[in-house]
């Protein structure tokens, strides 16, 4: 099966042509980026195409984009998973936050070469833009950022009430799970799923924790020393 195709069995998503062809820009833009600037180890198109777009789109089989008008995406690096489900939802808004400018840099040029509407590019630490921005976003995510009590408590604050903040993990999540549900809870939020996913062609397993914010709490984010040093 093709990409096309997994994500069409997997997800339920039938990719146009024109989507078909935004991703391969993505992948060739990302490569030849990638040279002059370090975004990511994963190169070779078929590992670029199921490790970074696939498993970004794999949010769809657990959450109905069409219903997300609003996505926040901490810690995107070269966009995941913002920017894969921004080329298949493009109804959707965009703001993605990174303390790297040269990564900032790179998605301004993606996302004019795109033509991707409504995203927003924002060069700041998430703990300081989080307290600026409380209850803005229908959804956030976090994909290879830190634990999940850091990314649930930098997060969720940015998280609307009814909204959905997802932690995207790999296999060994259940340590860092068990930990974090104290303060989860402290946050208002409640686990909705924990989603278990293959990547095609042995690309690995995907984790996608799927928190609900019942309640906002007030005086989150606290500093990153503070998080680091006594965790929630």
């Amino acid at each position: 099966m093709t990409f096309k195709d997994h994500v069409k069995d997997l997800m339920g998503i039938e990719l146009s042509k024109v989507q078909e062809n935004q991703f391969e820009q993505y992948f060739q833009f990302l490569v030849e980026y990638n040279q002059i600037t370090n975004l990511t180890r994963i190169v070779e198109k078929e590992e670029v195409y199921y490790k970074h777009f696939f498993d970004s789109l794999f949010i769809a089989a657990s959450v109905d984009m069409n219903q997300v008008k609003s996505i926040c995406d901490m810690g995107s690096g070269a966009g995941f998973p913002s920017l894969p489900l921004k080329i298949v939802y493009p109804h959707l808004s965009v703001t993605i936050i990174d303390s790297l400018n040269k990564r900032i840099v790179f998605l301004e040029k993606l996302v004019k070469l795109l033509h991707l509407d409504r995203v927003s590019l924002v060069h700041d630490r998430v703990e300081l833009y989080a307290i600026k921005h409380q209850a803005s976003f229908d959804l956030v995510t976090a994909r290879a950022l830190g634990d999940l009590s850091m990314i649930a408590e930098m997060g969720l604050p940015m998280t609307k009430v009814g909204g959905l903040f997802l932690g995207l993990k790999g296999t060994n999540y259940e340590d860092e799970f068990n930990q974090a549900q104290k303060g989860i809870e402290l946050l208002g939020g409640k686990i909705s799923f924990v989603k278990h996913q293959e990547i095609p062609h042995d690309f690995g397993h995907r984790v996608i924790i799927g928190i609900q914010k019942e309640k906002h709490a007030e005086g989150y984010p606290r500093t990153f020393a503070q998080m680091t040093k006594k965790p929630l």
